[in-house]
């Protein structure tokens, strides 16, 4: 039997191997004595057999085998040509050990197969994972990442589901026999079944307790397998949705995961800064004030409609123009011209340059909409190359369009051809780039074809941000992070939804990458009428925008929208390199974080009241995060927004407070009474 350990300051990762077997991880969690007895530690592992088993038990291994008998659900699914199930029988297995990684390969000479995984430690405290297997002549029907041990001490597993203007609606199941399994096969990561998942134990909170969080960094259809032997054992499997690998070879995504003894904000600080180091070298910084014209105008472009526009965006802060759909073909809904990248000259007579110049002149960035991968039958492009299309010609459309089949070069060939030639003629800076309808069949070499388009297209145009939107939030992973600097989480401009959907998506992703925009006065999704104030803190959360039209507001709106902008750019620099830590509340109506900057000397938290509590008054607020010892002085940014049932005079209202980290994060603060669908903003300053 041989051992390995992994370790870093955050966690210790040890693998045993029986020799001839693939490996089994037996421990991830806190970190180990470096004297620990790793044979021992093994010895201690191995279970015993009784009435109703297998004489001898097969490993949990990386890869776990039905040819030893495993009674659960396999790593791997080989079939042959008639659709028979093939076993591997890995007589040769060789390892390659380095610092902070090893990897394993193992042969089945019958067979003429080969598996390679590897486990690795990354910064940030992160642990990454893949498996590769080719199998000349076979369909691999499955392939799961190496598997990682799920804790004897787990309660449970927290995923997310969601749906278009509802996404991150996060669900926990308790362990039970059996398997709970969640599968995208919709190709893209999705609303429905987001790429990630949370290991708990019992009492788990945001700020305590153990989490072990899984991201598995693919844009395709995807599967999750969570399951319970009958033994007692358990697994949590991630790899591409069945039937995505092409004939002879497979390669699953990196499974990207973290461990935390801290609770969920542990394994969320990590996460996001992973994303942020991620993403830094193809977002633009210091982050700008985006403002999107959507919600303004929808395909109605006239350009001095949009100059006005645009000229009140900047006035009231905005940094970045992005002029949205229905500037090219005939583009005058959603029926028409996807495909056609050329600009609409009824629209736009002398192209968008002109546009363009006068945007740079009121000191913003311009930005342009665009959806490559997609297509209309009423287009140019269809009629010259409807063989282009993905699935079969008869498919129902989905939001009237179709998807072009980015497996064929001449399709990836033309679409960067096409978004080059704009790239290159107008000064633009920024592409939201959607995606807006379901694929009709899974194949991982559609999302190959989009990583390869994306990367050819980031290094002809290094200073181009990409903006991953797929109706909102239907596309948002790390594998699209490795080559966009944004994420539009939600179709949603309803603050009271972001401010949950906010909550829930910052266990994994940083305020940064998250795009947030002011919204119409009534929301045009949910018909919701909100203040200003409230409208505008919740999108100061995250990377700040706009998305209404500024000739409607009113002076007092005006007002206020470009104070929190001025108050956002006045902190983006910290804020957007701060961990975001979510703030256990005894009050479910309370939705709150704290936002605390890399060195400490500073933090905002964000309290929203989201709906009218079961008591009469507030109750504290602790803060977590906080050095104990240290004194800060606490600012309730937004104390003028009390309303008049708010009668007394509490500090916070009328001057700062100074606290000790410790008073902030045991009794916490009280803040005062508001009506729901506010937001308090509570700045601290630590003090020398």
């Amino acid at each position: 039997m041989t051992n390995w350990r992994l370790d870093d300051a955050h966690q210790t990762l040890v693998l045993t191997q029986v020799e001839g077997c693939l490996p089994e991880v037996i421990y991830w969690g806190a970190p180990l004595p470096l004297a620990e007895d790793l044979a021992d530690l093994a010895a201690g592992h191995v279970m015993d057999v009784t009435g109703g088993m297998m004489d001898q038990i097969a490993p949990l291994s990386v890869c776990p085998e039905a040819r030893q008998g495993w009674p659960g659900q396999p790593g791997a699914v080989v079939l042959d040509s008639t659709g028979r199930r093939v076993f591997p029988n890995w007589t040769e297995v060789t390892v390659r050990s380095e610092p902070g990684a090893v990897t394993f390969c193992a042969q089945d000479p019958a067979n003429a197969f080969r598996y390679e995984c590897q486990i690795r430690l990354i910064p940030e405290g992160m642990v990454q994972a893949w498996a590769a297997l080719d199998a000349p002549g076979h369909a691999i029907e499955w392939l799961a990442a190496p598997l990682l041990p799920v804790s004897a001490q787990s309660d449970g597993l927290l995923d997310f589901s969601g749906r278009w203007i509802g996404e991150f609606q996060r669900h926990h199941h308790s362990w039970r026999p059996g398997i709970h399994m969640r599968e995208a096969r919709q190709g893209r990561s999705g609303h429905e079944h987001p790429p990630f998942a949370i290991l708990t134990t019992a009492g788990t909170t945001n700020t305590q307790g153990e989490a072990w969080a899984y991201s598995y960094d693919w844009s395709g259809g995807h599967r999750m397998v969570a399951e319970e032997l009958p033994d007692g054992r358990r697994q949590v499997q991630f790899g591409h949705a069945p039937g995505s690998h092409q004939m002879g070879q497979a390669r699953t995504a990196t499974l990207t995961a973290a461990y935390s003894g801290a609770g969920l904000n542990g394994t969320a600080r990590r996460f996001q800064r992973h994303i942020r180091e991620l993403t830094k070298v193809h977002s633009q910084n210091p982050r700008p004030v985006h403002y999107n014209s959507w919600e303004a105008v929808y395909f109605d472009h006239d350009s001095a409609t949009l100059r006005e526009i645009a000229g009140r965006a900047a006035a009231l802060g905005a940094e970045r123009f992005v002029l949205d759909d229905g500037w090219f073909g005939l583009r005058d809904d959603d029926t028409t011209s996807l495909g056609d990248w050329t600009v609409d000259p009824r629209k736009w007579p002398d192209g968008l340059k002109p546009f363009a110049d006068h945007i740079l002149s009121l000191g913003m960035g311009f930005g342009l909409w665009v959806e490559p991968e997609m297509v209309n039958k009423d287009s140019d492009l269809y009629r010259a190359h409807p063989d282009w299309l993905l699935g079969p010609s008869d498919q129902p459309p989905g939001r009237q369009q179709y998807v072009l089949d980015l497996s064929q070069e001449a399709v990836t060939d033309y679409l960067y051809d096409r978004l080059h030639a704009l790239l290159s003629d107008t000064p633009i800076s920024y592409l939201k780039w959607d995606h807006n309808r379901l694929l009709p069949v899974v194949d991982e070499r559609q999302g190959h074809g989009l990583d390869h388009l994306l990367t050819r297209l980031r290094a002809a145009h290094p200073s181009v941000e990409i903006e991953s939107c797929a109706s909102g939030g239907g596309r948002i992973d790390l594998n699209i992070l490795r080559n966009t600097g944004r994420v539009w989480l939600s179709d949603s401009n309803d603050a009271l939804e972001r401010l949950r959907i906010q909550h829930e998506a910052a266990l994994f992703l940083p305020a940064a990458v998250t795009g947030s925009h002011v919204g119409p006065r009534q929301c045009h999704t949910s018909g919701r009428i909100h203040d200003i104030r409230f409208r505008a803190w919740v999108a100061a959360q995250r990377h700040m925008g706009f998305e209404m039209d500024p000739r409607d507001l009113t002076d007092d709106e005006a007002t206020v929208l470009r104070d929190v902008t001025t108050w956002w750019k006045a902190n983006r620099d910290w804020r957007m390199q701060a961990d975001i830590l979510r703030l256990d509340t005894q009050d479910p109506a309370v939705i709150a974080e704290i936002q605390i900057a890399q060195d400490g000397g500073r933090f905002v938290a964000f309290v929203g009241q989201a709906a009218a509590s079961a008591q009469i008054l507030p109750r504290p607020v602790q803060l977590t995060g906080l050095d104990p010892m240290a004194r800060y002085q606490i600012t309730l940014r937004n104390a003028d927004e009390a309303p008049n049932l708010s009668r007394s005079a509490p500090a916070l209202k009328t001057g700062p407070l100074t606290l000790s980290g410790q008073a902030l994060m045991r009794q916490g603060v009280t803040l005062p009474w508001r009506f729901p669908d506010g937001l308090w903003v509570l700045e601290g300053e630590r003090l020398a």
